[in-house]
């Protein structure tokens, strides 16, 4: 059963495929395998007959996509796609136009393909049999159009003449005898007339929808191969991952093993210490009780000369060893441990930061800033690549893509889909914002940074107050004054991070964001504050971090 039916959807795919192109597979539901009857589409971007995707859900408490398997957590509100629904009635009229073949009324036997149909006669007629109306002339004065299969449609019910003037009071078709009698008074014209004038709207109408089919077939392309893309960086990144991890474990694996071979040596020195501590207290034990034995016999003593003779060397402390070695060595140890394990972790946090900034790097882009965008005020380069605060007016033009108030530019490069990265040298500057900004953004008079109003920002502000501009700014502590500042956006995932390049070091992420225009790179060099801050803003090319072999 289950061979048939896959059979089936096989032979109507190919069917439907060599009748009518590739346009009838992007019309056709993917579970029926027919055009579709009132589209609907799913989350997920996927397009369905509503009748189809009803019963495939049924009575279930789960709601998957059919073709891509996504799991929705509660039953989508399905609503009729109605642009893709005309398209779709569209190309089935024209399906239906290019596969119909009226035959010949009139011949025996072998019916020929007619050629046209005469309104007056309400007959098909073919080649041989339409002679008589190009002959005669009678004939001649009737009605012929071309061959369709609804006849009925162009005889007027009521007189069963056809119908050959258009009523533009009741907006419908009438024959002669309704145009003297129901519509005597109306404003009536030829068909031919009224078609003329009403084909340029019904061609502007079909570019409409041509246009409407081919974006939708170039969205569909470039989804495609935006899901390629995705899945192919996501196997170069877990590849990547995965190296990464490896070389760490392995480095941990031998700091271990050093740590472990340092700790036995301390031990085996330490144990050898103390053999050698309780060798010399046993011997100053044997000392000591000779000593015990010596006094104890002069104690007794009649012979007085010969104690006061030995009585200084008796007299002297013994010579004993400083008990507080031992302990002090093992606090040393666990010291030296300790701060080894702290070195660890920082070459480890070292490396790890590295990589993530090196991985970032391999979505550098070329960036340059936009004349058209940036404030009087401002300077740039001929080159696009520096800008900085000149104080004096310049004579530009004003558009609405130019900063009018506050001294900011935009880079010519926009992006809406991806990954970007670009580095901005800040060296030797007190002030800077830095950070990207969507295209529709406020450009008139004074302006706050935000994510609400469309600026993803990290500034410095007094030479080392640094801020992320939140809703509200957020303080920053940095180890180092950053000399050149990284900026990664992913759009995809609604991420904005910022990176000291030279120590590789992290300054601020903005996470769990929702874009939607085209974002651009935006700088700020901020005011000169009378030469402390007038070095300018760099863009700089990008040279990838030197990431030592991990392993």
């Amino acid at each position: 059963m289950a061979s048939s039916i896959s059979r089936t959807h096989k032979d109507k795919r190919e069917t439907l495929s060599s009748s009518s192109g590739p346009l009838a597979e992007e019309l056709q539901c993917s579970i029926c395998l027919d055009p579709f009857t009132d589209p609907v589409s799913t989350p997920c971007g996927h397009n369905f007959c509503k009748s189809c995707l009803n019963q495939c859900w049924g009575n279930s408490q789960t709601y998957n996509c059919p073709l891509c398997k996504e799991t929705f957590r509660r039953r989508p509100d399905l609503k009729i796609n109605t642009a893709l629904r005309e398209v779709v009635l569209l190309f089935k009229e024209q399906s239906c136009q290019s596969k119909s073949e009226v035959l010949c009324d009139i011949c025996d036997g072998i019916k020929m393909k007619a050629q046209k149909i005469c309104l007056v006669c309400q007959n098909s007629y073919c080649q041989t049999h339409l002679e008589p109306h190009q002959r005669v002339p009678n004939l001649k004065k009737h009605k012929l159009i071309d061959p369709v299969e609804n006849l009925v449609d162009y005889i007027c019910q009521k007189h069963d003449k056809p119908l050959e003037l258009f009523c533009r009071d009741d907006q419908t078709c009438v024959c002669l005898l309704c145009a003297v009698t129901d519509h005597r008074n109306h404003n009536t014209v030829a068909l031919e007339e009224e078609s003329r004038k009403r084909r340029p709207r019904l061609m502007k109408i079909q570019s409409d929808v041509v246009q409407m089919i081919q974006d939708r077939m170039k969205r569909i392309q470039d989804l495609k191969r935006s899901a390629k893309l995705k899945k192919e960086t996501s196997e170069k990144e877990k590849a990547e991952s995965i190296e990464l991890f490896t070389d760490l474990i392995r480095s941990i694996e031998r700091c271990q093993s050093e740590q472990l071979e340092m700790m036995e040596q301390k031990q085996k020195a330490a144990e050898k210490q103390t053999e050698e501590f309780i060798k010399e207290l046993e011997q100053e034990i044997t000392e000591l009780k000779r000593r015990d034995t010596e006094l104890e016999q002069l104690s007794h003593t009649e012979d007085h000369l010969h104690l006061l003779q030995i009585y200084p060397s008796l007299s002297r402390p013994a010579h004993t060893s400083h008990w507080t070695e031992i302990s002090n060595d093992t606090r040393e140890s666990e010291t030296n441990l300790r701060k080894a394990l702290t070195q660890l972790q920082e070459t480890l946090d070292e490396k790890l930061n590295k990589s993530v900034l090196k991985r970032m790097q391999q979505h550098a882009v070329d960036v340059t800033l936009d004349h058209d965008t940036s404030h009087p005020k401002l300077i740039l380069s001929d080159d696009g690549k520096q800008v900085k605060y000149r104080g004096i007016m310049l004579e530009l033009l004003d558009n609405p893509k130019r900063f009018d108030y506050c001294c900011c530019v935009l880079a010519k490069e926009g992006f809406s889909s991806g990954r970007f990265y670009f580095e901005v040298q800040v060296k030797g500057k007190t002030e800077w914002d830095l950070g990207v900004a969507r295209e529709s953004i406020n450009r008139k008079g004074m302006i706050t940074l935000s994510p609400e109003n469309g600026y993803w920002t990290v500034v410095l502000r007094d030479g080392n107050h640094y801020q992320a501009y939140e809703s509200s700014p957020i303080s920053l502590s940095l180890r180092v004054k950053p000399q050149v500042v990284g900026v990664f956006v992913d759009y995809e995932e609604g991420l904005v991070s910022f990176y000291d390049v030279k120590s590789s070091s992290h300054i601020y992420s903005f996470t769990g964001q929702s874009f939607t225009d085209k974002l651009f790179p935006f700088f700020c060099p901020c005011n000169n504050e009378k030469g402390k801050n007038a070095a300018p803003l760099i863009i700089s090319r990008v040279r990838y971090n030197e990431c030592r072999n991990l392993a």
